[in-house]
């Protein structure tokens, strides 16, 4: 498990990691493992506004299907194309290789984000 002391995670699963103003967007471990295999990731196209909280795409697994909401606010600047060809990156690194977006732009007003040890306490792994 790599160190989560720089993630910020969200009541809906997904994290966070802001340096030098963007910031990475992917979903937690634990949301990746309760999905199961993922087969699809739906992404936003560059250049896309986006507040904290907005939907910026969908995840389908052979479990089920979710949408994925930003933890903060920002444009997208990057989207991680190899999610295309590889959705199971997701599930093999959600922390590097399945990372999803990059903002640029950001702004956490409005943001509920919880550090590492609080997500795990919550969702009680």
């Amino acid at each position: 498990m790599p160190d989560l002391s720089a993630y910020r995670f969200t009541s809906t699963h997904e994290w966070v990691r802001v340096e030098d103003g963007s910031a990475t967007v992917g979903i937690s471990d634990h949301a990746q493992s309760q999905l199961g295999d993922v087969i699809f990731v739906e992404l936003p196209a560059v250049g896309t506004v986006l507040a904290h909280g907005d939907k910026f795409g969908a995840i389908e697994s052979v479990k089920a299907a979710s949408d994925l909401y930003s933890p903060v606010g920002g444009t997208v600047v990057e989207v991680n194309s190899a999610l295309e060809n590889q959705p199971e990156l997701v599930n093999n690194d959600p922390y590097a290789g399945g990372w999803m977006v990059r903002l640029e732009n950001v702004s956490e007003e409005g943001a509920v984000l919880m550090d590492g040890a609080a997500y795990t306490a919550s969702v009680g792994d």
